[in-house]
């Protein structure tokens, strides 16, 4: 068998590329301790570095319309992704974001991002919040995308359940 390597987003991490089958959509989840108006302040997509240890800095794109939200994350192992508000409720509590440029580039076409909030209203974790976390990869997505892909949602959920009690 042959195999071509690749080097995960965000990570210095070298896996081999076979192709596997494999879903090509991840969704992580957090209960934070802490209220929805809490969590929810820092779910926009310039606030991300307040929260996400992994990115250095987070700022608007300029020279884009005043009509699209486009910011560019930059990450501390060098990575820069400008990634681009699709949908936003401020009543729903959930965003959408796409990923439009990527350095270095992405092994994969696109990927559609949704976070959701819900307040917890009763019993043993009431007065918390429910995030969900959602990706949904374009057919090339390979498996080391989809658990790269986990495991970042996954950092950056404990990294907001630590901003988030602090605030």
């Amino acid at each position: 068998m042959t195999y071509k390597w690749a080097i995960l987003p965000h990570t210095k991490i070298k896996v081999a590329k076979m192709s596997i089958p494999t879903s090509t959509s991840v969704v992580e989840s957090a209960v934070i301790p802490a209220p929805l108006s809490h969590v929810w302040h820092y779910i926009k997509l310039q606030d991300f570095s307040k929260f996400w240890t992994a990115i250095k800095s987070s700022e608007h794109v300029k020279g884009t319309s005043e009509e699209t939200d486009i910011i560019k994350w930059s990450f501390r192992d060098g990575t820069v992704l400008e990634v681009k508000q699709e949908e936003h409720s401020s009543i729903s509590h959930y965003i959408t974001y796409s990923v439009i440029t990527a350095q270095p580039e992405l092994t994969y076409s696109s990927v559609l991002s949704t976070i959701r909030c819900y307040a917890v209203t009763s019993g043993e974790a009431e007065g918390s919040t429910f995030v969900e976390w959602s990706g949904n990869f374009s057919s090339d997505a390979d498996a080391g995308v989809i658990q790269d892909a986990k495991f970042k949602r996954r950092e950056a959920l404990a990294d907001l359940a630590k901003a988030a009690k602090k605030a």
